[in-house]
């Protein structure tokens, strides 16, 4: 099997949103040397022969269209039999992919009940997730990206990826601080801003610290931070362990990767951090 060990990987079913992922894709692989391939998923079942030939065909055409446009032979694809749920995050994690972008829709009717079909991709797997609704925007470049802190050992994990981007795309961290004032849990959410912090200081990455202004639901409060400060990205962590009940009484990472202002998140999985970044770095 061809080497991916540098690839970004972008879900692709034809949709506009898919080509806002594939824009997103050119421009970070321009900063990181990056090769891209196009990710198609069919369903597995009666009719997905033909299904095939019609995906590879259309598929070729894009990427011929893509290139052409781009003056560039940097894009391949690669179709899929099984469901997205599963396929996508198992592919991406043995083939230790950089990065998956996925455009989504937001999260619309039953979805609010039952999860957004993006985080339920998301979760199954070991490489980050970079989930947008548009176009990148007219900046070159990550110029200020979010990174909520709370009180969950699961911050640290995301802080590897905080310290890749700002070192390719010269970002600066904005480090949003859950206010908190039960001393217990308050303790945790200093010790998880300290160990950032630290790591930041070290890399050389530029920060800074802002505390929320109340105590309440602080994914929305990191949403409305993110757009104050017109945030280019929103770094987070998964939930671990989630379950279908999680998805029914809500996750706050399904309101941030599905938020009002569009704004692109990155999705990092509990364990997946450390692992991803050192073989994305080296």
């Amino acid at each position: 099997m061809e080497n991916v060990y540098k690839e970004i990987l972008v879900t692709y079913d034809f949709t506009e949103v898919s080509d806002n992922a594939l824009a997103h894709a050119l421009r970070i692989s321009k900063y990181t040397d990056s090769r891209i391939r196009l990710l198609h998923v069919v369903e597995s079942g009666n009719g997905s022969e033909n299904k095939m030939e019609e995906a590879e065909r259309k598929l070729r055409l894009v990427c011929e269209e893509f290139c052409k446009k781009n003056g560039t032979d940097n894009l391949k694809y690669e179709i899929l039999t099984g469901t997205i749920f599963n396929t996508i995050g198992k592919y991406a994690s043995e083939n230790e992919a950089k990065m998956v972008i996925m455009g989504t829709h937001g999260v619309r009717g039953m979805q609010k009940i039952t999860g957004s079909r993006a985080l339920k991709v998301i979760i199954k797997s070991k490489v980050p997730f970079l989930v947008v609704q548009d176009k990148p925007s007219e900046k070159h470049r990550f110029t200020d990206i979010v990174f909520p802190v709370d009180f969950r050992a699961e911050t640290r994990e995301k802080l590897y990826w905080a310290i890749y981007l700002g070192k390719y795309f010269n970002s600066k961290i904005h480090i949003f601080k859950a206010p908190v004032t039960d001393k217990s849990i308050l303790k945790k959410v200093n010790t998880n801003l300290n160990f950032a912090t630290r790591y930041l200081i070290q890399n050389n990455i530029d920060y800074q610290i802002h505390v929320g202004a109340k105590a309440g639901n602080f994914a929305r409060d990191t949403i409305s931070f993110a757009s104050e400060i017109d945030a280019d990205l929103i770094l987070i962590t998964t939930t671990k362990g989630v379950h279908v009940t999680d998805f029914m009484f809500g996750l706050p990472e399904q309101e941030i990767i599905a938020n009002n202002h569009r704004i692109p998140v990155m999705a990092v999985n509990p364990m997946a951090g450390i692992s991803t970044i050192h073989s994305a770095m080296y």
